[in-house]
């Protein structure tokens, strides 16, 4: 399986640190008086599984924790085949394989990551489905070889899209999928996964304030440096990075996203975007630029992002209402806003160039 060799961009999510606005002189004195949290973060960047993956943490004396954040980074990214750097054959890749042919036992991360997509598909009808595979390296968008397939190719694969053609054995942790030429994707989870699994590594080494960004999966942890909430700023999707439409306070949160300038290709002046229906072989064609979901767990913001994409903004705002503890802000291709219920008097408009819809 080829590796990406594309850098996603930091679509929706960007984190702006206003550090000491509005600070009380009493929040100054207890800031003082804090000093195992950093200003100034310990920072690391690397590019892996097709993005540039960034690592803060703001605890004092906690650099060498970035190191073993990297380190399970890496080793689920082996495990999942979206590491660019990976040469091996990885678990993903070996379930593919097998195909129609036998079961294949997997590791723990894996069996739990694949169980997880088997739930949000299942939740979203299978407007998301983890079996997205055959499409997806068809059109291979993000790749130097994307194209446009013909009918007869995408009719061909889509027979093979089927979430509940993944049969999975809890005891012996295997994974089997039932007809042979299926393909896993977990591109749509895996970030989210991986973000949750650095958090945990984080935690256990005693980091308390961090932010962990894998390529515009955004994870909080903890309050910024001040003691007070992020300010996490929306970018505007029509404008330069760091272009921001808005904002909102959050704290020990995930924001993730998914829109249609994260990914396309573009044929006769015409843009193919990543997201792809499982029904049709062909990306979504709704009303919607850019979705962001703000949930506790980054896996579950990865998986809900794309699934409330895929239903459009009216479909997609009463699925996330379902969702206790998750909320979203939609932004539609006419330039509106349009919020869940529990972002209303906290989500502040800044841009002229947008309406809110709702």
């Amino acid at each position: 399986m080829k590796k990406r060799n594309w850098i996603a961009l930091l679509f929706l999510a960007l984190i702006v640190a206003l550090a000491g606005c509005g600070k009380s002189e009493t929040q100054d004195s207890k800031q003082a008086e804090n000093t195992t949290i950093l200003e100034t973060p310990y920072k690391k960047t690397e590019f892996l599984m097709g993005t540039v993956v960034t690592l803060s943490i703001y605890d004092k004396g906690k650099e060498k924790v970035l190191d073993k954040g990297f380190d399970r980074v890496k080793d689920l990214a082996d495990k999942i085949d979206v590491n660019d750097e990976n040469t091996r054959t990885s678990e993903v890749d070996k379930i593919n394989a097998a195909s129609g042919v036998k079961p294949v036992k997997v590791d723990d991360d894996i069996y739990y990551l694949i169980k997880e997509g088997l739930k949000f598909s299942a939740q979203t009808g299978g407007t998301k489905d983890i079996t997205i595979g055959p499409i997806t390296s068809l059109w291979h968008i993000g790749f130097p070889d994307a194209r446009k397939p013909s009918q007869s190719e995408i009719d061909a694969r889509l027979p093979l899209i089927g979430y509940k053609d993944v049969e999975l054995n809890d005891k012996n942790k295997t994974v089997y999928l039932k007809k042979k030429g299926m393909e896993l994707d977990l591109g749509g989870i895996a970030k989210g996964f991986i973000a949750d699994e650095v958090k945990k590594v984080f935690k256990e080494n005693g980091v308390s304030t961090a932010i962990i960004d894998l390529g515009g999966n955004i994870l909080l942890e903890g309050k910024n440096p001040k003691g007070k909430d992020w300010n996490v700023g929306i970018q505007d999707p029509f404008s330069p990075r760091n272009t921001i439409l808005g904002k909102l306070p959050e704290t020990d949160k995930s924001i993730v996203t998914s829109g249609i300038y994260e990914r396309y290709l573009e044929v006769d002046g015409k843009k193919y975007h990543h997201l792809f229906d499982p029904k049709t072989g062909y990306p979504f064609d709704n009303d919607i630029a850019g979705v962001t979901i703000i949930s506790k767990k980054s896996i579950t913001g990865d998986g809900l992002s794309s699934a409330a994409f895929s239903k459009g903004i009216d479909e997609g705002l009463s699925f996330i209402e379902k969702h206790k503890g998750v909320e979203a802000i939609f932004v539609s291709k006419e330039k509106k806003v349009y919020i869940t219920s529990g972002l209303k008097g906290k989500f502040e408009l800044t841009s002229s160039d947008f309406k809110m819809g709702n």
